[in-house]
């Protein structure tokens, strides 16, 4: 991965306001993933993100997160 993309996810799924974000993290033992994940909202003019979810945003951040597992296990296969 070049300098500059050191600090930059390597995939994201998105549903709606629901996001994970996935970055690659190189260690003595080879690359891991790890997650984030996040509920962005606007607050007047300004976009804001939130680790609090709602009710109606725990399915969708299932979902997200099964795609985000599908992902990184495809790129071990790879």
């Amino acid at each position: 991965m070049p300098k500059n993309d050191a600090n930059r996810p390597v995939h994201e799924v998105r549903y709606g306001s629901v996001k994970v974000v996935i970055w690659k993290n190189e260690t003595s033992n080879g690359h891991m993933h790890n997650v984030t994940v996040a509920r962005i909202y606007k607050d007047g003019d300004e976009w804001k993100e939130s680790s609090g979810f709602g009710r109606d945003d725990v399915l969708v951040l299932a979902a997200a997160l099964e795609d985000a597992f599908k992902w990184i296990h495809a790129q071990k296969a790879a």
